[in-house]
């Protein structure tokens, strides 16, 4: 004869899907509409955001002042302007790229550099400059946010790029 009444089993069964179907229920969340955890996470990402936003800041100024170096290389040494061009370009499309997510239009006006006596020492330093942007973005990007760690890995990566080619222009450069 078989029992009809309740069972150990079916009220263990019963009691894991009432169980579930709390733990299920419970993760849902308010979507952010209030509660403490929504604030939280609000004021989390407003941090993230402006950690961000000074960091692209920073990396705009680096970028703002290599472009001045190649100005002022390429104004005091006629000679190297055509192997610098494009070196210049990339860099100020570098710059447009930070200044894009900055907050606030970056300034373009340049400090210029000290006048440098020969073309070959000017693109030395240069490549020197490349070197320390490289440095200084590579480890920005230690801090950003995903999206901002990619543009400066990319950057970074760029400005050692450069920095080899401005070493090689200097050996040609007399």
């Amino acid at each position: 004869m078989r029992r009809t009444g309740t069972t150990r089993r079916g009220a263990l069964t019963a009691t894991g899907a009432l169980a579930m179907g709390a733990v299920l229920a419970g993760c849902g969340g308010d979507g952010g509409t209030g509660g403490r955890g929504g604030t939280a996470h609000t004021g989390a990402q407003a941090a993230a955001v402006r950690a961000d936003r000074t960091l692209r800041a920073a990396a705009a100024r680096t970028g703002a002042g290599l472009l001045a170096r190649y100005e002022a290389v390429g104004e005091a040494h006629p000679a190297t302007a055509a192997g610098l061009a494009p070196l210049r370009a990339a860099t100020e499309e570098h710059l447009k790229a930070l200044s894009a997510g900055a907050g606030k239009k970056q300034s373009l006006s340049f400090v210029r550099m000290p006048p440098v006596a020969d073309a070959r020492t000017a693109v030395k330093e240069l490549a020197a400059a490349e070197r320390r942007a490289a440095d200084a973005h590579a480890k920005a990007l230690l801090t950003a946010g995903p999206e901002l760690a990619r543009l400066l890995a990319s950057i970074a990566a760029a400005s050692a790029a450069h920095a080899y080619l401005l070493t090689e222009l200097a050996k040609e450069t007399s």
